[in-house]
C-alpha cells in the first residue's frame, strides 16, 4: 500500500451512507442551481472584474471572461460526470483518491484550501470595502478608519505618492466571516434557505445595471478593445502584463475566481436528494446562468467608466463609482447595487465556507487530517469544529492580507484543482469503465486536454509570483503529508 494508493470507488459510495456519520440529504436541483449562483455572483464579478480591467486586459476583459468560461465549461463536463458517479462530500479531493491515488488526492485537498478558505477571505475583504460605500451613502463620512479597514501590508497616499494612513487589520471582513461561520454551523439547509433569498435580489441588481447601464456607455472607453502590449505597475508596485495576448489570459485567470462557485456545488454532493440527476443540473446551470451575465456585465461596466478610473479614485467599490459618477440620475441603484452586494458577498463566503469544511470533513475521514474535522455537532449534524478553526485561518487571511493577494492565490490554487479534475475523469474511464455513469463527458479524451491546455493557458498568464506562492504552499502541504497524514491514512491501514 503505497503513497500511490487508490480509494476503491464502492468504498467511496459505502461511506456516504453511514448513517449516523452521514450529512443530511436536503438539497434539490434548485437549492444546488441557487448554492452555485451564488457563489459565482459575488466578488469575481463586483471586484476582479475591475481589477482584471485596470492591470490586466482593459476593455478586453470580456475576452478574458470568455476564456475562463470556457476553462469552466471544460472542467465543469469533468465535474458533473464525477459528480453524478461518486456524490460523495469533499469535490476535487474525492475524485483524485479515487483514480490518482493518496498522494494526489492530498496535493489536492490542500491546494482547496487555497480556492475555498483564500477565496472566501478574498470576498470578506470585497465585502469590507463595500460596507464602507454603505456607510458613506447613510452619512458616516469615511466609514470605518482606514487604519482599520486595510491590510497592514496597504496604505493610502496622496497625489505626490506621501503615504497618508497605513492599514492595521480589516475589522469588517473578520466581522462578517465569523457571522457566517456561526450561521452555516446552524445547518445547510438554514444556510441555503438565505442563501436563495440573497441570489434573488442579487441578479435582480445585475440585470438592472446592465439595461440602465447600457445607454450609458461611450463607445471611446471601448477604444482601443485589446490595447498594445505592455507592463503596467499597480498602487502596491506588483507588475503585470498588460494588453495582448498574455494581457486577455492574466485577465482570465484573475476573473476566473468569479467562476469557482460552480465546482462549490460538488462538494455538497452528500447532501444532495437526488445527486445523480441533480449534481449535473446544478453544476451547468449555474454556470450557463452566470457566464452570460458576466461578459454583458463586463461590456457595460467598461463602458461607462474608463480604466484609468479603476486604477485609482475607482479602486474599490468599483462598481457603485461607476453608477455615482458617470449614470446621472442613478445614485438610487448604486445605493441599491451597494445593499445587493454586500448580501451577495455574504452568500459566496457562506458557500466557501461550507466547501472547504466539507473537504476537511473528507479528509478526516480518510485519516489524512484530525478526527475532529469530521465530528459533527450533536443537534445540527454540521462539522463545527472544522468551521471554528477554518475561522481562525479564514479570518486571519481577510484581516492581515491584501485582496488582490488572495484573489489571485484563489484564481491559481482553482485552475490547478481543475486541471486534475480534468485528467482524473478521463483515467477514471479507462480504469473503471464499468462504473455506472449518469451523466458521460461527451468525447471525453478531446473535452479531458482542452480543459487541462485552457486553464493550464490561465496559470502562465497569472505570473511567475503566483506560480511562487503556488509551489509554496504545496511544498507546505508536502511537509503534513509526509510528517502526519501517509501514517494516519484509514485506507493504508486497511480500515
Amino acid at each position: 500500500m503505497g503513497i500511490f494508493t487508490k480509494k476503491p470507488i464502492n468504498k467511496l459510495i459505502l461511506d456516504s451512507s453511514d448513517g449516523e456519520r452521514s450529512l443530511k440529504r436536503t438539497l434539490g436541483a434548485g437549492n444546488l442551481i441557487a448554492l452555485g449562483i451564488g457563489a459565482i455572483i459575488g466578488a469575481g464579478l463586483f471586484v476582479r472584474t475591475a481589477a482584471a480591467a485596470a492591470n490586466n486586459a482593459g476593455p478586453s476583459v470580456t475576452i478574458g471572461f470568455i476564456v475562463a468560461a470556457i476553462g469552466c465549461a471544460l472542467a465543469g463536463l469533468c465535474y458533473a460526470e464525477f459528480a453524478s458517479m461518486i456524490p460523495i462530500a469533499g469535490s476535487a479531493y474525492t475524485y483524485s483518491y479515487a483514480t490518482m491515488g493518496e498522494l494526489v488526492a492530498w496535493i489536492i485537498g490542500w491546494d482547496l484550501v487555497l480556492e475555498y478558505a483564500v477565496g472566501a477571505a478574498t470576498v470578506g475583504i470585497a465585502w469590507s470595502e463595500y460596507l464602507n460605500k454603505l456607510l458613506e451613502i447613510m452619512g458616516f463620512k469615511g466609514g470605518v478608519p482606514y487604519e482599520w479597514s486595510h491590510s497592514p501590508f496597504e496604505s493610502l497616499k496622496d497625489a505626490q505618492g506621501a503615504v497618508l494612513h497605513h492599514g492595521i487589520m480589516n475589522v469588517p471582513a473578520l466581522f462578517i466571516i465569523f457571522m457566517l461561520t456561526i450561521l452555516l454551523i446552524r445547518g445547510t439547509k438554514e444556510s441555503a434557505v438565505v442563501n436563495g433569498i440573497i441570489v434573488i435580489s442579487k441578479v435582480a441588481i445585475v440585470v438592472l445595471f446592465i439595461v440602465l447601464g447600457w445607454s450609458y456607455m461611450k463607445p471611446e472607453n471601448h477604444i482601443p478593445y485589446i490595447p498594445e502590449p505592455t507592463v503596467y505597475k499597480d498602487l502596491q508596485g506588483v507588475s503585470h502584463n498588460y494588453g495582448g495576448i498574455w494581457g486577455i489570459l492574466g485577465a482570465a485567470g484573475v476573473v476566473f475566481f468569479a467562476f469557482i462557485g460552480f465546482d462549490a456545488v460538488s462538494t455538497a454532493a452528500q447532501e444532495a436528494k437526488n445527486p445523480k440527476k441533480d449534481m449535473p443540473i446544478g453544476i451547468l446551470g449555474s454556470l450557463v446562468v452566470c457566464t452570460i451575465l458576466y461578459i454583458l456585465f463586463a461590456h457595460v461596466l467598461t463602458g461607462v467608466a474608463k480604466v484609468d478610473d479603476f486604477r485609482t479614485v475607482g479602486r474599490e467599490a468599483s462598481v457603485a463609482y461607476a453608477i455615482t459618477t458617470y449614470m446621472a440620475g442613478h445614485q438610487w441603484l448604486a445605493n441599491m447595487v451597494t445593499v445587493a452586494i454586500l448580501f451577495g458577498f455574504s452568500s459566496v463566503i457562506l458557500v466557501m465556507l461550507m466547501g472547504q469544511s466539507r473537504v476537511f470533513y473528507s479528509m478526516s475521514r480518510d485519516g489524512l487530517v484530525p478526527k475532529l474535522f469530521s465530528e459533527l455537532h450533536p443537534t445540527y449534524h454540521t462539522p463545527h469544529k472544522s468551521n471554528w478553526v477554518f475561522l481562525v485561518l479564514v479570518g486571519g487571511f481577510a484581516a492581515f492580507v491584501p485582496g488582490d493577494i488572495v484573489g489571485d492565490m484563489t484564481s491559481i490554487g482553482t485552475l490547478f484543482a481543475f486541471m486534475l479534475v480534468c485528467a482524473g475523469v478521463w483515467i477514471l474511464r479507462i480504469t473503471n469503465p464499468e462504473i455506472k455513469r449518469e451523466f458521460k463527458v461527451p468525447a471525453v479524451g478531446v473535452v479531458s486536454v482542452l480543459g487541462i491546455v485552457v486553464c493550464g493557458a490561465m496559470i502562465a498568464g497569472l505570473g511567475w509570483t503566483n506560480w511562487a506562492r503556488l509551489g509554496g504552499w504545496l511544498l507546505i502541504g508536502l511537509v503534513i503529508y509526509f510528517g502526519y497524514s501517509k501514517n494516519n491514512s484509514k485506507l493504508r491501514d486497511g480500515q
